[in-house]
């Protein structure tokens, strides 16, 4: 009998990466300065935002009259804005939960960016409705506080008082979905700090993350009991969201295969816009070792099976109006594809069902710049498809002297760039601030696959044996000429002398050494190896300056960067003085 050998995955993180590296790479951008592609974008978002606010205040100053609501098309482009953005919030906790019952290891590398955009987009979805009201300030009015106003009570047969219940529940559970993946990355930042407010800050967010099995053990519990609740509600939210259409008798609205097409688009936008983000991160956040080609062309087949499903839900609502033999309805489908906005009905057609077709090619869907536009394109197919749903059934009613045209005024058009301004601030922001990699759970999967590891088994090579230390190059055999990297033990004997000359050497004729182990940070461990390099005082470490902690890093190997965030030299000099 033949051995066989199960073939070795691609990569999902690329670069050769140690865990070290991986630690590295995610703080770096919470930890560093923020790159030129950083503000730039940045600048662009906020301006946008600014922009929207101004129109949010003329609105509220003046009433909804300034938006270009009439008698016949009066839900308009708000509820088109609001529509559109919970559909793409639905992608976000979508990928993070199924992806996460199904054991599907490409999801660690972009769960955490889909799940802040979900939250992210639901908070610029509820800004519609709460504005529409015309008096926000009344808001918490759909709140059910019994006896409140005498005998009254909210409507509880309205669909828009589902979607108050259905989305707060949502944004609920998908906050601290989000919230408790992001636990371990917090005390990673946390126990990097070098800041006592930056240590103080990250300690209250991470609530006492220890990383102890008892506390990985809670994590993964909690993790599925949440994606088993969020995977409902993922369905239901937009299922209710279309129940707004579905229970009017409005000719184009009243159908029963709403809430799935919704569902199926919402999906579809949602997908889009991660890929959309992912993109932009991968970039401006240096990721692209994390976001891997890989991942977006994974990301691109979603999207083109939810795209033929959107395809095939057009198809069925056209089939479904002609053979009802409902004139109305027939009527209201002949107007959105040849009426006064046959234009809107055939970009809706374009972008959602024509353009990720072109994702059956391998070579188109791994492109980077084409997904990034298809991803665009998507997205605003979504849009005009809202737009054509609730614009194009008002505007023909029963009556023909109620006929009217919808436009945007500039207030409309402003406060939609605004949230979209809004939306990307709150995303560059989190980026900045929060770990967008779940560096504990990338770490797992970093030796599960690859062809390094493939290599390094030829070559006779245990990978375990890998130490951070001196690189030494050997031959990989089966590939003429493959260099690959084995890192041995021996630390540089020039990185000693010169770590002594610079903080002095131990006589232990005249001297007699300290223990060291005061020195919070170094352990029993620590303590011998300082003790193998020749440091056994207080006064040595107190001289270490940053080139000594690099020093000290590149020879040990060990916790780069703990020496100088605990401050050796600082605790070193205080013990020598006591």
């Amino acid at each position: 009998m033949s051995h066989y050998e199960a073939p070795i995955r691609k990569p999902l993180v690329t670069g050769d990466k140690t865990y070290h590296d991986v630690t590295v790479d995610v703080a770096a951008p919470v930890e560093g300065k923020a790159n030129k592609s950083w503000w730039i974008v940045f600048s662009i978002a906020l301006i946008a935002f600014l922009w929207g606010i101004g129109c949010i205040i003329y609105t509220v100053s003046t009433g909804i009259g300034t938006w270009g609501l009439n008698k016949t098309v009066g839900w308009a482009w708000d509820i088109t804005n609001f529509v559109w953005w919970v559909g793409i919030g639905h992608a976000g906790t979508l990928i993070s939960a199924v992806l996460l019952l199904f054991r599907q290891k490409w999801r660690m590398a972009i769960n955490r960016s889909a799940e802040a955009m979900t939250i992210f987009s639901v908070i610029q979805a509820g800004l519609f409705p709460i504005i529409h009201m015309g008096r926000p300030w009344l808001a918490y009015w759909v709140l059910p506080i019994p006896n409140q106003f005498g005998s009254l009570w909210v409507n509880f047969n309205s669909p828009l008082l589902w979607d108050v219940f259905a989305i707060s529940t949502y944004l609920s559970v998908s906050l601290v979905f989000w919230w408790t993946g992001l636990l371990p990355d917090f005390a990673m930042i946390r126990d990097r700090a070098i800041t006592p407010f930056n240590k103080r800050i990250y300690s209250i967010l991470s609530f006492g993350w220890s990383g102890r099995a008892k506390d990985w053990q809670r994590f993964e519990e909690v993790s599925l009991v949440l994606a088993g609740l969020a995977t409902p509600l993922v369905l239901s939210v937009h299922t209710i969201v279309s129940f707004d259409f579905a229970t009017s008798v409005i000719p184009g609205w009243h159908t029963t295969i709403f809430p799935p097409y919704f569902v199926a688009g919402a999906i579809f936008s949602g997908f889009a816009m991660v890929n959309t983000l992912l993109i932009i991160m991968r970039k401006v956040s240096n990721l692209e070792n994390y976001i891997t080609i890989q991942h977006i062309e994974l990301m691109n087949i979603v999207i083109m099976i939810t795209g033929s499903i959107v395809g095939v839900a057009y198809i069925t609502e056209l089939f479904v109006a002609w053979y009802s033999g409902v004139e109305y309805e027939q009527y209201a489908f002949l107007n959105r594809a040849t009426g006064p906005y046959w234009w809107a009905y055939w970009a809706m057609m374009s972008c959602n069902v024509f353009s990720p077709q072109f994702m059956w090619f391998p070579k188109l869907r791994r492109s980077i710049m084409f997904s990034f536009i298809i991803s665009i394109v998507v997205n605003i197919g979504m849009w005009f498809e809202r737009f054509v749903i609730i614009v194009t059934s008002l505007h023909r009613d029963y009556l023909p002297s109620s006929w009217t045209m919808f436009s945007p005024t500039f207030v409309d058009i402003g406060i939609f760039i605004g949230t979209i301004g809004f939306f990307f601030v709150l995303f560059l922001l989190y980026a900045r601030t929060f770990p967008v990699i779940a560096q504990a759970e990338v770490k797992t999967i970093l030796k599960s696959s690859g062809e390094k590891y493939k290599k390094l088994r030829e070559a006779g090579i245990d990978h375990r044996d890998e130490l951070p230390k001196v690189k030494a190059k050997i031959t990989i055999k089966g590939e003429a000429s493959e260099i690959v990297e084995k890192q041995v033990e021996e630390a540089s004997q020039e990185d000693i002398n010169s770590l002594l000359d610079n903080i002095g050497t131990f006589d232990a004729a005249t001297e007699t050494a300290d223990d060291l182990k005061k020195v919070n940070g170094i352990g029993p461990v620590m303590e011998t190896k300082l003790n193998e390099i020749g440091i056994f005082t207080f006064d040595q470490v107190s001289r270490m300056t940053e080139t000594e902690y690099n020093l000290l890093d590149s020879i040990t190997g060990s916790f780069p960067g703990r020496a100088q965030r605990d401050d050796w030299a600082g605790q070193a000099d205080k013990l020598k003085n006591n």
